[in-house]
């Protein structure tokens, strides 16, 4: 990581640089990829899995028996654990399942937006170097609440073939209904248009690799829903003198050890805080089993000195991070001035890990400066919102003529006559 002190703007939107990839040749590759899985199905799915990740698969979907079978492979303390983050993830996000209204916009007028439950939701679980069973947890729970009649998880299977049985686990608890042994961009494209085994959804969830990434985008330009653009994840910490440089490099390396092409940025008025968190990043980063990515991280990370909160504030918004943590004295008004961040963390004693594992908030969250336009997953996602109205014969003689002016001055007729015959008819029956 590197120092920087007051810098200008320009210097600034230097070092703010996300890491990028050369898009052109990824675009084709995965246009490839979703082409073989619409013509050929589950024989796509097989043979790219035996390219990209040297896994034959026999059984693209996981049995019964196997996901019943993985409470006995993971230790009590661990089920204990998966079984807490449930309960808060459930906890907060039950809060927010939307509810039903009805308005009387007009005497005789009633309308009502009712929200109703998407009926198959597609779930992807990244693999790779770590099974993710908090990410299993963080979109099969809400799936489950909002009442989904199918919920289908596609994950990348072992080198052998099989799941990990912690991300079994997860999708037993959460009410997963059916589980693929499937990953990347070959995943998404089954759960997008359907194979022989992996049913089509209506929408799909979840992060995943710049592969991953760029299918959901390329599906999502043909009419499939998406949740988000999630891609490389981030984090920007706004610290003062009253922070902890040790909790500061702990929660900037929790976020560089994702990958190589995350990003962590800390922004501080204190010079004695950023050398400080600079030496323990490096002092710490000794002991990780993952310090090789971390490092390769680190290197498009930055410290950035300011004057005063006013410009860490700024600088933030500006940003749009992922992951933001407050450790200031004035963190509570600080938090009054965010407008741009996917989740915000508190305070010297809330590391962003207990978003990302317990405290019951979504860590499914926009990145790459999505957060100036996204909102992190919640509730409303798994629902669409459908209304009615219903009009009265007094209704629609009080709301009638304005219809009949407006729909007059656009100079469609059709749509005034729809209005003018049954105003005519009420007229002629009285």
């Amino acid at each position: 990581m590197k120092i920087v002190e007051y810098p200008n703007q320009k210097e600034l939107q230097k070092v703010l640089e996300r890491p990028a990839f050369e898009v052109t040749n990824l675009e084709k590759t995965v246009q490839n990829i979703i082409k073989r899985v619409k013509t050929k199905g589950d024989q796509a799915l097989k043979e790219l899995s035996l390219q990209f990740d040297k896994v034959e698969i026999k059984n693209l979907k996981v049995s019964s028996e196997a996901i019943n079978d993985s409470k006995q492979f993971i230790s009590n303390e661990l089920k204990k654990a998966m079984q807490l983050a449930a309960e808060n993830i459930a906890k907060f996000h039950k809060a927010q399942i939307p509810k039903e209204i009805t308005i009387e916009t007009t005497k005789g007028v009633t309308c009502r937006q009712k929200p109703v439950p998407i009926q198959k939701a597609g779930l992807y679980i990244p693999g790779g170097s770590a099974p993710l069973i908090s990410t299993a947890l963080m979109l099969a729970i809400p799936t489950r609440l909002a009442g989904c009649k199918e919920i289908v998880l596609c994950t990348p299977p072992n080198k052998d073939g099989s799941i990990n049985p912690a991300i079994l686990y997860a999708a037993e608890i959460s009410g997963v209904t059916k589980l693929f042994a499937c990953g990347g961009a070959q995943a998404i494209a089954a759960m997008a248009f359907g194979t022989e085994s992996i049913p089509k959804v209506d929408k799909i969830f979840g992060p995943g690799n710049q592969y991953v990434t760029m299918a959901k985008q390329i599906i999502a330009s043909q009419g499939i829903a998406i949740d988000m653009p999630a891609g490389p994840s981030e984090v920007m910490i706004l610290a003062d003198e009253t922070a902890n440089p040790e909790y500061i490099a702990a929660d900037l390396l929790s976020q560089a050890e994702h990958g190589p092409d995350s990003q962590v940025i800390l922004v501080t008025n204190s010079n004695v805080i950023a050398n400080e968190t600079l030496s323990s990043v490096d002092k710490q980063l000794k002991t990780l089993p993952r310090k090789e990515i971390a490092v390769q991280s680190l290197k498009s990370g930055a410290i950035i000195i300011v004057k005063n909160e006013s410009e860490m504030i700024t600088i933030s918004n500006e940003y749009a991070p992922e992951h933001l943590i407050i450790a200031t004295q004035n963190t509570e008004k600080m938090a009054q001035q965010v407008t741009q961040a996917g989740s915000v963390f508190l305070g010297n004693y809330t590391p962003e890990s207990l978003g990302d594992y317990a405290s019951g908030t979504n860590h499914t969250l926009p990145t790459n400066g999505y957060a100036r336009s996204y909102s992190g997953l919640n509730m409303d996602a798994f629902f669409k919102k459908i209304t009615f109205q219903k009009a009265t014969k007094k209704g629609l003689e009080l709301i009638g003529p304005f219809v009949e002016q407006i729909a007059d001055t656009e100079q469609l007729q059709a749509h005034k006559n729809a209005v003018s015959i049954r105003l005519k008819t009420m007229k002629d029956e009285d």
